[in-house]
């Protein structure tokens, strides 16, 4: 196939689009890949397009070859399923809720674990009929709050989900390991570095998942790696290692004192030092324990207020906290809220109103490092006081723990003790041990070998295929434009038409054609009066692996081949180029 320039639908921009964060964004536009229709929604062009189908063409490939099934399920689904599921209500405003003429109610599909069950149930019955591995590629919708970073985080986006049904829990590991394996060679494939963690299930629920994220340093998820270990985990599932409890027998009796004008953990330490110095060493924020307050917005409108206790020199962890607390939403604790709550003093929250039983009701969880026998200051619940040498499980309990301190560059591996190193990442699959959840809510069974009714245990696999694209940027570009691996590319070779010369141009489209003939995919620019200099900066930023140059050396019997990726040129005689330029594209 020759794409020709001078008639293809595309338009590249020298600017960047004001709305551009990340280097995805800003190349995939400029370049003409995508254009936006609206916010968190794009249409893809024809080199964008050319570029999303190698992407789903290597996920099929790859999915087909151990045995996986393509389907199409419809992306506007019936309300029923999602509610046996309660996933209409847990998705809270995370979803598209439409009605038809009748007021019957639907859903833009995020995901389709509930459609692929019951189809699954509608035409298998017995455990002969399984393992059974079922997959499609699809647009998917979710209401994103704040859709950003392009094609990276949008409202409508093309997914591949697969899903697995076993018989037994044995038969499942079977079936996930051959997903996961799938997935590696996947990844590999598409050409970015990426890794593999621990991750949350969400609202997916399941015992286990792993998310396969691309590393990237503009990435919106933080992973953590063990630098002496194996271990690898999205910081939402990062479990901390709880401290072994503390003697504190000899902790003098909790006091309160006159603290004024700390109402922050700067302005405490400072006074510590001041009024009241330790013979040891100073204050530190890590002395202090913190109490912050949230609202969680259930699905059902409901309200609860939350206090969360970590140590003073950590801040909470918005994401993690939203990953323990789904699917209810975060919200601020508000002023309103602090009007309705009197025992709470601002600045000066402790645990001494705290908790389901306390004064203030509110339910109260600690991070996992406030064990028994460690020593805290903390608010006093009174204007200008804290309390020293609270003592966890002599003076004060909660109602019980949760993961959402901040993960540190430094801090403990939960596996072997060893130190994490953290990184960023995008999120661009993700496998989960979904169990029976799906199976059991919409009534999914076969008979096993003994006419006995089992229910199937399920796993569901998602890829990311237009995100793909975007990760594939993020990981493969330079100060000039993008740089495709060739599998992905829109095509093999852009040749380079300069100059006014006939010969040039008559030259330039019998090499298109001679390679056209090989099966070599061209992208050739003949637009006949666009200068030199424009035309290799529109070939830098379109980023197709090998650029010919058909110009002035063609009066001396040769063209320049040049690597994007390297930059290295080469001079290769007329005659010689097209299989010299075959092999290349072939290597």
């Amino acid at each position: 196939m020759i794409l020709r320039m001078s008639t293809l639908f595309l338009r590249t921009l020298r600017d960047d689009p004001a709305d551009a964060e990340v280097p995805s964004h800003r190349l995939l536009v400029r370049a003409g890949y995508i254009r936006r229709a609206a916010p968190g929604i794009y249409s893809w062009l024809p080199l964008g397009y050319r570029v999303l189908r190698n992407v789903e063409r290597i996920v099929r490939e790859e999915m087909d070859a151990i045995g996986a099934q393509e389907v199409h399920l419809p992306a506007l689904l019936p309300r029923e399923p999602y509610e046996a599921s309660n996933r209409w209500t847990d998705y809270g405003d995370n979803i598209f809720r439409v009605k038809d003429r009748k007021g019957g109610d639907y859903l833009l599909g995020p995901t389709h674990e509930e459609m692929f069950t019951l189809l699954v149930k509608d035409l298998y019955s017995s455990y002969k009929d399984l393992p059974l591995w079922i997959y499609q590629i699809q647009t998917k919708f979710r209401d994103e709050q704040r859709p950003r970073a392009g094609i990276l985080r949008g409202r409508e986006f093309v997914m591949k989900d697969s899903y697995s049904f076993d018989v037994s829990d044995d038969d499942f590991t079977a079936s996930y390991q051959a997903h996961r394996a799938a997935y590696v060679r996947i990844f590999d494939r598409l050409g970015f570095d990426y890794v593999i963690v621990a991750a949350m299930s969400g609202a997916m629920g399941g015992s286990a998942s792993e998310e396969f994220l691309a590393t990237a340093p503009d990435g919106e998820d933080t992973y953590v790696r063990c630098t002496t270990c194996d271990y690898a985990a999205n910081v939402e599932a990062v479990r901390v290692p709880t401290p072994p409890a503390i003697d504190h027998t000899d902790v003098p009796a909790a006091h309160a004192e006159q603290t004024p004008n700390t109402p922050t953990i700067q302005t405490l330490v400072a006074h510590l030092d001041e009024a009241f110095p330790r013979g040891d060493r100073a204050w530190t924020a890590a002395d202090t324990l913190k109490n912050v307050l949230v609202v969680l917005q259930h699905p059902d409108g409901r309200r609860e207020p939350l206090a969360i206790g970590v140590p003073g020199d950590r801040e909470v962890d918005e994401k993690r906290l939203q990953a323990q607390v789904e699917p209810a939403e975060l919200a601020a604790f508000t002023e309103t809220d602090f009007a309705a709550n009197p025992s709470l003093h601002k600045g000066y929250i402790g645990p001494g109103v705290l908790g389901s039983e306390k004064a203030s009701g509110i339910r109260y969880l600690l991070d996992p490092r406030v064990v028994e026998g460690t020593v805290w200051v903390t608010g006093a619940d009174a204007d200008g006081r804290h309390v020293l040498h609270l003592v966890a499980g002599r003076d004060f309990t909660a109602d019980g723990t949760i993961e959402a301190a901040e993960v540190r560059e430094g801090d403990t591996c939960p596996v072997d003790g060893g130190t994490l190193a953290t990184a960023r990442g995008i999120e661009m699959g993700h496998i989960f041990q979904l169990g029976r959840r799906f199976a059991e809510a919409l009534d999914l069974a076969v008979l096993d070998v003994h006419g006995k009714r089992v229910t199937p245990t399920m796993g569901s696999y998602g890829i990311g295929v237009s995100r793909a694209v975007a990760a594939v940027v993020e990981n493969s570009h330079d100060e000039l434009g993008i740089v495709w691996p060739r599998e992905l590319a829109p095509a093999d070779v852009h040749i380079v038409a300069t100059g006014k010369d006939p010969a040039v141009f008559e030259a330039a489209e019998q090499l298109a054609h001679d390679l056209d003939a090989h099966g070599v995919e061209v992208l050739y620019d003949d637009r006949p009066r666009v200068s030199p200099g424009v035309k290799f900066k529109d070939a830098e930023l379109l980023g197709v692996p090998t650029i010919v140059v058909v110009g002035r050396n063609l009066a001396e019997g040769v063209i320049e081949v040049r690597d994007r990726a390297t930059g290295v040129r080469a001079d290769v005689a007329v005659a010689e180029a097209p299989a010299h330029l075959v092999s290349v594209v072939r290597a």
